[in-house]
Order: structure tokens, then C-alpha cells, then sequence
């Protein structure tokens, strides 16, 4: 049976969000770019390291940014 005294979680579920959950999506992924940009030039290029830049060079193509303009 159903219990009264319990709160309806279920009807009120979009007032407890307060912000974007994805704020930051851009400013992170120039962050992520330029930090291995900076490895590769510390530590030569690394079967990961050149991995983890296509990653990032996906994203980037993915907000449409220019890598050539960061």
C-alpha cells in the first residue's frame, strides 16, 4: 500500500536540478588538448599519448573549434 508520510520522489524529480550538467564541455576539451600537446612535446610521442589525442581531436571536430586557432 502506499505510504503518506513518505515524499513523492518521483513528482517532484526536476526541481532539485539547479545547473547544466555539461557546463564546461568546451573549456575542458581545449584544456585536455593543450595539456597532451604539452606531453608530447615533454615526454615524445607515445602509442597513448597520440590515442588520447585522437580522442580529444574528436571532440574538438565534435563543437566544431579549430585547432589550429587554439
Amino acid at each position: 500500500m502506499w505510504l503518506s508520510s513518505k515524499r513523492p520522489h518521483r513528482l517532484n524529480y526536476a526541481v532539485n536540478k539547479i545547473a547544466v550538467k555539461g557546463g564546461n564541455k568546451v573549456s575542458n576539451s581545449i584544456k585536455a588538448y593543450k595539456k597532451i600537446l604539452s606531453r608530447i612535446e615533454f615526454e615524445w610521442k607515445t602509442k597513448w599519448l597520440e590515442n588520447a589525442l585522437k580522442f580529444v581531436q574528436a571532440k574538438l571536430k565534435k563543437y566544431w573549434i579549430n585547432t589550429s586557432k587554439i
